[in-house]
């Protein structure tokens, strides 16, 4: 007799080989699991993500100094066309005059006096003269008056790249400069560069222009008196006029005229190139 209650399928069992696979849940991957490499490439992107701007300051940075180490490069052997100085000049509506010579045509009187006048360690020092700089500290710290102690290359520095007027920061991007400079140049080339672009008046730069100008000859003719007035010019070309100097400026080039023996020994490095 057949049994009219409904029997339930037996659930298929491992033993019966009609199993049903369960399907496997993957599990979320643990962040805490990361190797320590994986996060630190994710802090890092993270950080560039958060601070893009200075991202782009830093390549902007490193594009600047390559420009400039290329310019460096590229006036060892040509003439810079122009100066920041210069372009400052244009704007305020002068005139440029101006007249490139190399330094053989350049009266060794005029070397000599520019070194004793600006800078008397040029040969010695490697871009910036620090017991200088260690003196105008002192004479700041005891409120006496100081000359400024910016080398001849801080000044070709600042001519060809920089501003005129004073800042600490022009001072503090001044010493590298100065020191990539010298580092690429020899002594001769600076001081021939700094010749040739130095303002000696409004609009007025190289000492070719100013000899003809003030005394109507070549800078290969200059006189050991002539040359003093010229290079005592410098801290102040807008004022002191070297065909007719007024009564400091005779003071100054007096003072400067007296070191000239003293300085001609320490300046070998470009009395004679």
């Amino acid at each position: 007799m057949q049994d009219n209650e409904t029997q339930e399928p037996a659930a298929p069992t491992s033993e019966t080989g009609n199993a049903i696979p369960t399907p496997e849940v993957r599990k979320a991957p643990d962040a805490t699991a990361l190797q320590p490499s994986q996060m630190k490439s994710r802090g890092k992107k993270s950080w560039a993500k958060r601070h893009p701007w200075l991202r782009r300051i830093g390549i902007a940075f490193l594009i600047v100094v390559g420009v400039v180490l290329a310019s460096l490069v590229l006036f060892r052997f040509v003439n810079p066309p122009i100066t920041s100085v210069m372009v400052i000049e244009k704007l305020r509506g002068e005139t440029l005059q101006r007249r490139w010579v190399p330094i053989e045509k350049i009266s060794p009187h005029m070397r000599l006096a520019v070194i004793a006048s600006e800078d008397g360690n040029f040969c010695r020092h490697q871009g910036v003269d620090w017991a200088a700089v260690r003196q105008v500290l002192e004479s700041a710290k005891n409120l006496e008056p100081a000359r400024g102690a910016s080398t001849i290359p801080m000044q070709v520095a600042k001519n060809i790249y920089l501003w005129e007027f004073r800042s600490y920061l022009r001072k503090a991007l001044e010493v590298p400069l100065a020191y990539a400079l010298v580092t690429i140049w020899p002594k001769e080339r600076v001081l021939e560069v700094y010749l040739n672009i130095a303002q000696f008046g409004p609009g007025l730069f190289g000492v070719e222009a100013a000899s003809r100008k003030y005394f109507r000859k070549p800078a290969s003719a200059l006189t050991q008196r002539e040359a003093v007035l010229l290079a005592t010019t410098l801290p102040k070309p807008k004022v002191r006029n070297p065909a007719r100097p007024n009564r400091t400026h005779r003071v100054v080039a007096n003072a400067v005229q007296k070191r000239l023996p003293y300085i001609a020994k320490r300046a070998d490095c470009v009395l004679n190139p």
